[in-house]
């Protein structure tokens, strides 16, 4: 027996807040079904608390609680039942009747004004409104409750249009259910058929199959004779590993799950399993993959971890919870309260989600770290995967600027296999070395026989050899290591002769060359001034004539060549020209000029000077041609 009905109608708040849920928050409709299953599993997790500290709850059995999905095709409705804490009247009306929520009406006064469904989305706060969302899929919702403890129950029913009904109902289990009266399917509309069996066990499988609670539904099957047998089955695997200590958890079991979020078919070279405990509670569980995707530095590529709350599915790839140099990890993380705007698809950027963010990149960067010291050759295979994203790291200024140059691995002069981490090279510096020097280049047999490496290499100086693009960038964003400088061994001046003081012999000699030059020097400055700012002697060269270098501060060519790629339009950078002054070819251009000043085929060969130090350097010539023509020509004159 159930008493009179009562006609009330929605606050006025709450009649805008259903048209925008209606028309314009939720992105997907399925959203609908998560919505309410999460409602349920709030209800279950509040009866087993309140039971456990209400006496008027003592007797209430808790054994069996669950959620309910009940189809009735003839109908054409979709029940969510839950054996949870149920509602009053007076709670009902306050849940869903009204809004709340202190500052609501405020905001969607923002709204209404906004006339915008993307201002919508982030002026919402987040107030419980999930149950809204059925009206997005049904044309009347019925809801029958009873709260844990109580003889009455109620049943409310709307088509959301503007007002509910009320009646009291007698012999109502304790618990809710949520019945929809179900829209025809409209694929346009985005309407799938939701009494599907396929499509709800699919929606269930992508939200909610990590729900703490089993969810069931009475499933019928033919057999080969034709008989029709109904059983009910359990849709969630309710596996819920970052919720389980670690030492619950088998290998096969991270292993496979891995797997079954990032379909990469070979097992992760790192787990990392953590949980945060205090004033904001979350679980994370994430992997390092063994090896990179193809797609790891396509602007398409997405990147982020799986976001929940309480378990109930949020977003695939959550972008706030994961910086863009850490793109590869995989993983999960459950929050145990969140905010989020009303249709859970859009973070609020708060302290919460920086506070995150921060412990789990110092998470991933500490397992990595580790890696490194314990297994040195594990940790080689991951860099040659992740190296290149990790630098970018530097490049962006992050926070994490100390932890990520202690996992930096560069190939070095040192060994022609194996790499080397920063740290490693300080140990290994020679007395009175207090500069990490390096050079980038497109191979590592360019970088080794380049000009700028020969005095280096005579005077068994070790040299960071660099040849990933991101290198040309994060040299420049980081001044030093552990208190040592980084220096370009092709910027600047390198005089290794003056690295031992008081070597009276080295400086006598300098001073000899720079008279013996004094005429040479600014004559090629002038002949080379479209090309060059300034010549002087090297101190770097062994072997070579000449090299090409810059300013210490100076974009480098290859810099300057990604630049222009990506649209960006430079100043040109004129460099500077060294000579090697113990080289015979420039002794000799010494002499000739020293003779005969204005011999026109001495710039002639000040040009080809230029240009085989550009090519050395593996630069482009302006002039190809001319140079061609310049060198055949004198080579035509020495036979």
């Amino acid at each position: 027996m159930g008493s009179s009905v009562e006609t009330l109608e929605f606050q006025a708040e709450t009649r805008q807040l259903l048209r925008l849920v209606i028309h314009s928050i939720y992105s997907n409709k399925d959203i609908f079904l998560r919505e309410l299953i999460s409602n349920a599993s709030d209800a279950l997790d509040k009866l087993r608390l309140e039971s456990l500290t209400d006496p008027g709850l003592g007797g209430i059995d808790t054994g069996d609680l669950h959620i309910a999905l009940e189809v009735d095709e003839d109908a054409r409705t979709l029940t969510v039942r839950d054996n949870g804490i149920g509602m009053t009247r007076d709670e009902l009306v306050e849940l869903i009747g009204t809004i709340a929520k202190s500052g609501t009406a405020g905001l969607l006064e923002k709204i209404k004004d906004s006339k915008d469904a993307a201002a919508a989305e982030s002026l919402i706060g987040q107030f419980g409104v999930g149950f809204y969302s059925a009206f997005m899929v049904a044309d009347k919702v019925t809801l029958r409750t009873r709260r844990a403890g109580t003889e009455s129950g109620t049943r409310w029913e709307s088509d959301g249009e503007g007002t509910y009904e009320l009646q009291e109902v007698d012999g109502l289990p304790a618990g809710t259910s949520v019945t929809l009266h179900l829209k025809p399917v409209d694929s346009e509309d985005g309407l799938a058929d939701y009494l599907a069996e396929t499509k709800i066990r699919q929606i269930v499988k992508q939200y909610s199959d990590f729900i703490r609670w089993p969810i069931r539904m009475a499933t019928e099957r033919t057999d080969a004779e034709g008989a029709t047998t109904s059983e009910v089955d359990t849709l969630n695997s309710m596996k819920a590993l970052w919720a389980k200590s670690r030492s619950e958890v088998s290998e096969d079991e991270y292993n496979e799950f891995y797997q079954q979020i990032s379909h990469d078919w070979l097992p992760p070279a790192e787990t990392i399993h953590m949980r945060a405990e205090g004033t904001f509670e979350y679980e994370a569980l994430l992997f390092i993959p063994s090896q990179a995707p193809f797609d790891l530095f396509s602007r398409e590529t997405k990147r982020g971890v799986q976001l929940y709350v309480k378990r109930v599915f949020i977003m695939d790839d959550c972008e706030a919870l994961m910086p863009d140099y850490l793109r590869f990890v995989k993983g999960v993380v459950d929050a145990h309260d969140l905010s989020l705007n009303v249709s859970r698809e859009i973070l609020q950027h708060d302290r919460q989600i920086q506070a995150v963010r921060r412990r789990l990149v110092k998470k991933v960067l500490g397992a990595l770290k580790d890696m490194q010291s314990k297994d040195a050759e594990r940790y080689a295979k991951v860099w040659a995967q992740f190296g290149r994203a990790l630098k970018e790291g530097l490049v962006e200024g992050a926070d994490n600027t100390e932890a990520l140059l202690e996992l930096v691995s560069a190939a070095s002069t040192r060994d022609p296999e194996e790499t080397t981490t920063l740290r490693q090279y300080v140990e290994r510096m020679k007395d009175g070395q207090d500069t990490i020097y390096y050079l980038t280049g497109e191979t590592r047999a360019m970088v080794e026989n380049s000009p700028h490496m020969e005095a280096f290499t005579a005077k068994g100086y070790e040299v960071l050899i660099l040849t990933d693009p991101v290198d040309e960038v994060w040299v420049d964003r980081v001044p030093a290591f552990d208190g040592h400088r980084l220096q370009s061994i092709a910027k600047g001046q390198v005089d290794l002769d003056g690295s031992a003081d008081g070597d009276q012999e080295a400086d006598a000699e300098k001073a000899r060359h720079e008279e013996d030059f004094a005429a040479l020097l600014p004559w090629l400055a002038t002949t080379l001034s479209e090309q060059v700012k300034e010549v002087r002697l090297s101190s770097r060269l062994t072997t070579s004539a000449a090299c090409i270098v810059g300013d210490a501060h100076d974009v480098t060519p290859t810099l300057e060549k990604m630049y222009r790629a990506m649209g960006q339009q430079l100043p040109t950078v004129k460099r500077i020209l060294e000579l090697n002054p113990a080289h015979p070819l420039i002794t000799a251009l010494r002499t000739a000029h020293d003779a005969n000043a204005d011999d026109p085929a001495l710039a002639e060969i000040a040009e080809l000077v230029y240009g085989s130090a550009l090519l050395a350097e593996g630069g482009d010539l302006p002039d190809p041609a001319r140079f061609t023509r310049l060198l055949t020509d004198s080579l035509s004159r020495t036979l």
